[in-house]
C-alpha cells in the first residue's frame, strides 16, 4: 500500500476512535503494513467534536500527522465544515448520508454516501454505524483486503458483540461494493430523503 493519509471525524459517541483503532491495526497487524494513529477531542466526551487521524503505508511512517487526507471520512455536519477543505486533490470523500448535507468542494474530490447510522439502526444496534462505516470506507477505498478488517474488527471488540460488529461491516461493504460517485447536489437530495423517512 502507498503512503495514505484518513481522517475521521465526527461527535463523540460515533465511535471514531475505536473505527480508526481498527483500520489502523488492520492495516498494521493484519496486512503487513505499517500505521500512525492520532486523535483529537473536543470539550465533551459525548456530543462534542472528534477527530481521529491515520498515517498508513507499506514501509515505516516517518511523519504521523494528516495534512491533506486521501481519504476523509465525515459523520457530522461540523466535521465537514472543518475538514473538507483539506481533501487531496483526487481524494475520497465519504459523509454519513443522513447528517452531512454538503457543501462546495475542492475541485476533483471523489464523493460518496452511506447511510451508515440507519444502516446500523436496521441491524438492531444505532452504535455499530462506525463499524458500518468501515465497510464502506473498505470497499471504496480498496486499500487493505477484506479480511484484514474483518481480523481487525474480531480483535478489537468484546465476543459479546463480534458477530453483530461483523455483521455491520459485511453490510457497509456491501453498500460500497455498489455504491456510485455522487455529486454535491445528489448527496443533499439523499439526505433530504433520508431526513423524509426517518
Amino acid at each position: 500500500m502507498p503512503v495514505t493519509e484518513i481522517r475521521l471525524a465526527g461527535f463523540g459517541g460515533q465511535g471514531v476512535m475505536l473505527a480508526a483503532n481498527i483500520i489502523g491495526k488492520a492495516a498494521c497487524i493484519y496486512d503487513g503494513g505499517y500505521a500512525t494513529m492520532t486523535q483529537n477531542y473536543g470539550p465533551e466526551a459525548r456530543g462534542g467534536a472528534a477527530s481521529s487521524a491515520l498515517v498508513i503505508s507499506d514501509q515505516p511512517v516517518l511523519y504521523p500527522y494528516v495534512t491533506r487526507p486521501d481519504v476523509l471520512v465525515v459523520l457530522s455536519q461540523e466535521a465537514f465544515g472543518r475538514f473538507s477543505p483539506e481533501v487531496k486533490d483526487q481524494g475520497i470523500l465519504i459523509v454519513e448520508q443522513d447528517l452531512v448535507r454538503v457543501g462546495p468542494l475542492p475541485p476533483n474530490v471523489r464523493l460518496y454516501s452511506c447511510p451508515a447510522t440507519r444502516i446500523a439502526e436496521e441491524l438492531g444496534k444505532k452504535v455499530v454505524l462506525n463499524v458500518v462505516m468501515i465497510g464502506f470506507v473498505a470497499a471504496i477505498s480498496g486499500l487493505l483486503h477484506k479480511q484484514a478488517y474483518v481480523d481487525s474488527i474480531g480483535a478489537s471488540v468484546p465476543k459479546a458483540h463480534r458477530e453483530l460488529n461483523l455483521k455491520a461491516f459485511e453490510a457497509g461493504y456491501e453498500y460500497g461494493s455498489n455504491a456510485q460517485r455522487l455529486l454535491p447536489e445528489s448527496v443533499e437530495a439523499e439526505s433530504e430523503v433520508g431526513a423524509t423517512e426517518a
